[in-house]
């Protein structure tokens, strides 16, 4: 089966994938394969996880219950993901599940709310949150799910930061270098923060500018939206420090 053939259906699955190793899959994988795509056993389909890579598959058994798939050939090896965390402050419903979906697609290993002083959102949807991650990295071939982690204060988040990793800001005002500079030049591991609706309180700046591994950093001239100011943060980051300077990916 040549490239071109490939099945489009792709299902994420955390089983081990081998030459011949039957897969097991979900109730909810069984019923998005049967009752919205229509498939029935001996369909193709691609399975994959970090570990093992993306393999090419058949559906043995379907039902309602859920149903099993067949590992016939590894079509891409694993690979290394970006080590870019995302840490955002919640915002609404649909522009929370953009962040999520949007920031899988650009490539963010850690997707990390955050409650700022000025958060509106008190509460969030982890399951959701979850489960777009894995549809979008289905949808925009990834061979890894982004984690999804629980919330946590600024304060709590600056308290725990992990040695060697760089934040960088995305702030409003005040001193800040052009993220696209900070990218540029950027080495090693790395984090964007992007805040509320209503941006950082002043505090809540000056507090995070006295930590060492804090980066402030701009989006230009104007004043995006949070969920438009993180999708746009990690499109220059990827651009210009990431995986966005590669090529496509290559299978067997």
């Amino acid at each position: 089966m040549t490239s071109d053939a490939l099945p489009r259906t792709r299902l994420h699955v955390d089983a081990p994938l081998g030459e011949g190793r039957a897969v097991a899959l979900s109730e909810p994988q069984a019923h998005h394969l049967r009752g919205v795509l229509r498939l029935a056993p001996g369909a193709g389909l691609r399975l994959f996880n970090p570990r093992d890579g993306e393999w090419l598959a058949r559906l043995e058994t379907l039902t309602k219950a859920g149903g099993s798939a067949l590992a016939e050939r590894r079509l891409r090896p694993p690979a290394p993901a970006p080590d870019l965390w995302l840490c955002f402050a919640p915002v609404k419903k649909d522009a929370i599940d953009a962040v999520v979906e949007k920031g899988t697609e650009l490539g963010a290993a850690v997707l990390q709310p955050v409650f700022t002083r000025f958060t509106d959102v008190q509460r969030v949807n982890l399951d959701r949150l979850r489960a777009h991650a894995v549809a979008a990295a289905e949808q925009c071939e990834r061979l890894d799910v982004p984690e999804v982690r629980d919330p946590v204060g600024l304060d709590a988040l600056l308290a725990g930061w992990p040695a060697g990793r760089i934040l960088l800001v995305c702030a409003e005002a005040g001193a800040a270098r052009p993220l696209a500079e900070a990218a540029a030049e950027a080495a090693g591991p790395a984090a964007l923060l992007v805040g509320p609706e209503g941006g950082f309180a002043p505090a809540e700046l000056d507090a995070l500018i006295r930590h060492e591994f804090v980066r402030p950093v701009g989006l230009g001239p104007r004043i995006l939206r949070a969920d438009t100011a993180a999708i746009a943060a990690l499109a220059v980051w990827q651009s210009l420090a990431g995986d966005g300077r590669g090529r496509p990916p290559h299978r067997v």
